[in-house]
């Protein structure tokens, strides 16, 4: 259901993803072996998607579209999730609070799913090959040359580090189901677009 007053969806949506964000968290590891639409849990609840909208948009959601469409100019479709302190407002470690040392100095961390998302990173930029790489970053702008000039233009866009990685889609769900961290999944309809379709 789309929150009152806020404008409707603009850019387009890519098929099969018609929620915007939806949580990952909790797991049954049974369903670990299980094809990937059937794992995305629950919908998320209005107060943890506009807790999201909130502190990383700054309540603004033409900047999200804004942001994730900046991405998808260099990932194409690849999936594109968020996950830790941005989508649950704390740490999962020492639970400080989301920007607990001020605004803008909390990063955004982000995860790009499935193996085509592997193909943007140097080969030697892997923690471990086919399962999660190096994160790109301010400080690793050369782990994913491609990507790193829409990274830098999306980070300027929310005036906050932006870090992205890749992963195989199981173990972010492993991840996940051992870390305790919540994460959602971003798409083109904004964070009220229409409930999930059926998989």
């Amino acid at each position: 259901m789309r929150s009152a007053g806020l404008p409707s969806a603009g850019p387009r949506s890519r098929p099969g993803s018609a929620d915007t964000f939806r949580t990952v968290m909790p797991f049954d590891p049974r369903l670990l072996g299980t094809p990937p639409r059937i794992c995305r849990g629950t919908h998320l609840t209005p107060t943890i998607r506009e807790g999201v909208v909130q502190r990383v948009f700054h309540g603004d959601i033409r900047l999200y579209r804004h942001f994730l469409a900046t991405l998808h100019e260099a990932t194409g479709d690849v999936e594109i999730v968020l996950r830790g302190s941005a989508v649950t407002g704390e740490s999962y470690r020492g639970h400080e609070p989301f920007d607990a040392a001020g605004p803008g100095t909390s990063d955004v961390d982000l995860v790009l799913v499935g193996p085509e998302a592997f193909g943007f990173w140097e080969r030697d930029a892997f923690y471990l090959h086919g399962v999660n790489t190096r994160p790109l970053s301010a400080s690793a702008p050369s782990v994913a040359p491609a990507l790193e000039p829409a990274r830098r233009a999306a980070q300027a866009l929310i005036d906050r580090p932006v870090s992205i990685q890749a992963m195989a889609r199981w173990f972010l769900v492993l991840r996940s189901l051992v870390q305790g961290q919540r994460h959602v999944i971003l798409t083109d309809d904004g964070p009220f677009g229409s409930s999930p379709k059926p998989t």
